[in-house]
């Protein structure tokens, strides 16, 4: 098929509305196209889970963003879950070396050291 020749009228006749409507498909389809590009890349970097759930299927571009929406909730949950236990963790030593720390005072303020704060003292220290 030999190319065909598209005389476009030179820039200066054209008023604005006319630009803007030629322009129109150009800017829509280049939309299109990221749209279509960021979708694919979701695909790529979630496979795994979209073979988890539905191995053999061929996903529909809505397929894949309500899937993506469905892990990012769920990794958003677990993060919650993750730092909820890390904090009440650092509470608990942070509690304990308090704990500890008052229970050493309290021990040192006594001169007598009887056989019990001395198990005491070393059992804390384990």
């Amino acid at each position: 098929m030999a190319p065909s020749a598209v005389f476009l009228e030179p820039d200066s006749l054209l008023t604005p509305k006319e630009k803007n409507k030629l322009r129109k498909p150009v800017v829509e389809k280049m939309r299109r196209d990221r749209i279509n590009s960021s979708i694919e890349q979701l695909k790529l970097l979630l496979e795994k889970e979209f073979q988890r759930h539905q191995p053999n299927s061929k996903l529909e571009k809505a397929d894949i963003l309500e899937m993506t929406v469905s892990y990012l909730k769920q990794q958003s949950q677990l993060q919650m879950k993750r730092s909820f236990h890390k904090s009440s963790q650092f509470d608990f030593r942070e509690g304990y070396s308090r704990c500890l720390q008052e229970a050493f005072h309290f021990l040192s303020l006594h001169k007598v050291r009887t056989e019990t704060q001395t198990k005491l003292l070393s059992h804390f220290q384990k």
